[in-house]
């Protein structure tokens, strides 16, 4: 993203709408800017603030008089006053930040919006999770803090080297040249996105050993890391999980549930994939 100087007064009422805080007030040029390192490129600012098309230079006299009456003039704050904002056409690795960050871009691996996955959503159709297995979503970023592949690579190279099987229908697996190592395209390392999500699963024993891998790493990056599990329930609705993630100290909600009421109305789909008999939860 890019502000037209031409156009910005500085009014600074974008610094609050940025997710991640990567606008500012420059104090050399007076006018806010985009520190494009920081910036992921989610359009919030563009997208979500009004618009109008005041002369900038106008704007700036009326301040600047209203200022030397101690007199404080702001337009409202959701509203740039002179529609300085400048997107501009993003080329590959930057690109990337905007497919994982702006929820109005699908993502071309998987055509899915937002962050490119419908997670286990849809288990009841798909069978990500089977029977005897355990989905783990690792989530970074959220809420506001935003990550770089690097961190999330970390990750996905520690549950690769304990066997973890990456979901093939998720956007960050589509960017590792071999899913088996966990290593990322390193073109996009160094890229920043609001917020990424990595689909793994294992066994339903490997869970006190996934979590701990994910602890370990996560308290070495500068990111905020987010677990969630998701299994079948039997016919009761129960599992033997959640025994499990309480002996490991983590307090269960049940935040989602597939009610089992999905059907495959797609021929193709129902001759590669395997029935989803039963209720999954999570």
């Amino acid at each position: 993203m890019h502000i037209d100087p031409r156009k910005c007064v500085a009014c600074g009422n974008c610094l609050a709408v940025c997710p991640v805080s990567a606008i500012y007030i420059d104090p050399v040029i007076r006018r806010a800017t985009v520190n494009l390192d920081e910036c992921v490129e989610c359009y919030a600012c563009h997208n979500r603030m009004s618009k109008e098309d005041l002369n900038p230079t106008l704007v700036r006299t009326i301040r600047g008089f209203f200022k030397l009456l101690r007199i404080r003039f702001d337009p409202e704050p959701d509203v740039c006053p002179t529609s300085a904002f400048a997107p501009q056409k993003l080329a590959w690795p930057r690109s990337i930040r905007q497919a994982f960050s702006d929820p109005c871009v699908p993502h071309e691996s998987t055509g899915v919006y937002g962050r490119g996955t419908e997670e286990v959503k849809t288990n009841d159709v798909t069978n990500r999770v089977g029977p005897g297995e355990v989905g783990f979503t690792v989530e970074f970023g959220r809420p506001a803090v935003g990550a770089r592949f690097r961190e999330v690579q970390a990750v996905t190279m520690a549950l690769a080297r304990i066997g973890a099987t990456f979901e093939k229908n998720n956007p960050v697996t589509a960017l590792m040249p071999d899913p088996t190592t966990g290593a990322i395209n390193p073109e996009v390392l160094d890229e920043k996105v609001l917020s990424a999500i990595v689909e793994v699963k294992t066994p339903e024993a490997m869970l006190p050993a996934v979590l701990r891998r994910v602890e370990e790493v996560a308290a070495t990056l500068n990111t905020v890391v987010s677990v969630g599990v998701a299994v079948r329930c039997d016919g009761d609705g129960e599992n033997r999980v959640e025994k499990a993630l309480a002996g490991e100290g983590y307090t269960v909600f049940r935040g989602k549930t597939n009610l089992g009421l999905g059907r495959l109305s797609n021929l193709d789909a129902q001759a590669t994939t395997a029935g989803a008999a039963g209720p999954a939860g999570r």
